[in-house]
């Protein structure tokens, strides 16, 4: 069985990446499971993953990522992003896909949906936005996880410029905001970084055990 904490101290944020090496197939469709199973509130998934493996997209935009070479570098470029709007038909549709997979009854499920749509109708633009990037976090932390377990490196960012990745990737069409962005790969041998110890707290100093 795979030791997962010896994984969690295995993994950094690579500041360099083999250009040379892509990830196998399987590897990368076991990141975009994860992605899919990460848990949600509601269940609503208000996140969408893009994977981009074109090179040259890649490279343009490194100049938007505050030339961070790792968006270049990577063998994939995952950039996860919010649904621009969770409106009533985002939600009926959600409730839709809950009959179709368990088989519940509209019986049941219209309480809570007519209770999120209503929830959901008062809520500010700006404040569900918050709470979708909120969900984006949740993604992240649960990929950073997995390329763990699977020995593929990752390098998480928030460091890039929302509306150029909108622009080059065309997401205003497709409904979505770029939130952050995983370059994931492998290590460049040269990369100094991946023998520095990792700095953390001490665990008594970052844990309150309450008994």
């Amino acid at each position: 069985m795979t030791d997962s904490v010896k994984q969690l101290e295995w993994r950094y944020a690579v500041k360099k990446f083999d250009e040379h090496r892509e990830l196998p197939n399987e590897k990368l469709l076991r990141l975009k499971k994860a992605f899919n199973l990460t848990a949600t509130s509601y269940g609503l998934q208000p996140i969408t993953l893009l994977v981009i493996t074109n090179k040259k997209l890649q490279r343009l935009l490194v100049q938007h990522s505050y030339g961070q070479e790792q968006v270049a570098q990577a063998s994939h470029l995952l950039v996860i992003c919010t649904q621009n709007r969770i409106d009533k038909e985002y939600i009926q549709k959600y409730f839709e896909n809950v009959r179709t997979v368990r088989g519940t009854s509209d019986e049941i499920l219209n309480p809570f949906r007519e209770a999120l749509v209503k929830d959901f109708s008062s809520k500010e633009v700006e404040e569900i936005r918050q709470w979708s990037k909120n969900q984006a976090y949740l993604a992240l932390g649960n990929l950073l996880a997995v390329c763990a377990m699977e020995e593929v490196d990752s390098c998480p960012m928030e460091g890039f410029v929302p509306e150029a990745y909108t622009n080059h990737l065309k997401l205003a069409e497709k409904g979505l905001e770029p939130v952050l962005v995983l370059p994931v790969g492998y290590r460049a041998e040269d990369d100094m970084f991946s023998e520095f110890k990792k700095v953390r707290k001490k665990l008594e100093d970052s844990i309150i055990d309450i008994n």
